[in-house]
């Protein structure tokens, strides 16, 4: 049985078709990228699969029962404008997010569980880059270290789901090539199904199991055709592959070149 299944999902604002009869199966632990124009419904996408929003038409189905309806810790999100507690400290931050799931109903963790919290946020600082501002406070960051705060965030709680839209693009290049590294290795690590949206194709070669090439609707001759799903590409490239191999590595020129294809001739639907 699939992890995720998008039963014929269509979503409409008024008489504006956004996405129309989606229908997707994703296994747990798979990596998918959502690749697309502005305004082809890449973050509506999201937001149904975070609960923000219910579908006009269709099912949304996690592990074979209907998907919550509102946002629960087994989908953890990153958007693009992030959010923080400007009052507390980098290393709390995160440690709320391990504390909270975990604490009973009348207040947050204390003693040894308070401090398996912090010990555990703290190294995943490490490995986001921030180990040098575990006392700072958010508005002392640079927005790029924001940024990774935000994925910490997202990660401390171990949600089965992660949500990321455009997580990196605050981040400069030699940043996101070290954080693209650690974001892989604790998915593979923790087998959490990730749905993450990128304009930058290298970067989806380089994380994904599946890429969703998404098309923009459009008026044509005979009304408006929705967009959507237009192609589901499986990476054909093996599984380990790194940043510095990623353009050594057999087919990825092939592969490169059809989503660069279709962002240029196909990304509008006719």
């Amino acid at each position: 049985m699939s992890y995720i299944d998008i039963r014929h999902v269509w979503q409409t604002y008024g008489d504006h078709v956004v996405l129309e009869n989606l229908t997707l199966s994703v296994n747990e632990g798979e990596f998918c990228t959502l690749v697309g124009a502005s305004g082809c419904g890449k973050s509506t996408f999201l937001r149904l699969l975070l609960g923000q929003e219910r579908p006009s038409k269709g099912r949304l189905l996690l592990a074979g029962k209907p998907l919550p309806a509102e946002p629960d810790a087994n989908r953890g999100v990153v958007f693009q404008r992030y959010s923080v507690f400007p009052h507390l400290s980098v290393l709390d931050n995160v440690a709320l997010g391990r504390e909270l799931p975990r604490a009973p109903l009348w207040g947050r963790l204390f003693g040894a569980a308070k401090r398996r919290a912090r010990d555990e946020a703290a190294q995943l600082l490490e490995r986001v880059g921030l180990s040098h501002a575990l006392q700072k406070y958010p508005h002392q960051l640079s927005g790029g270290m924001q940024q990774r705060l935000a994925i910490a965030q997202a990660l401390i709680a171990r949600p089965r789901m992660l949500l990321l839209d455009e997580p990196f693009g605050a981040l400069d290049a030699l940043t996101r090539g070290t954080i693209q590294d650690e974001l892989m290795a604790i998915v593979r690590e923790t087998h959490q199904t990730v749905f993450m949206i990128t304009h930058d194709v290298d970067e989806s070669i380089l994380l994904a199991d599946r890429i969703l090439l998404m098309s923009n609707g459009s008026e044509t001759s005979t009304g408006y055709v929705p967009g959507g799903i237009a192609e589901v590409v499986t990476n054909p490239l093996p599984r380990q592959r790194t940043r510095a191999s990623l353009h050594h590595l057999d087919g990825y020129y092939d592969f490169r070149n059809h989503i660069v294809d279709f962002l240029v001739t196909r990304a509008t639907a006719h």
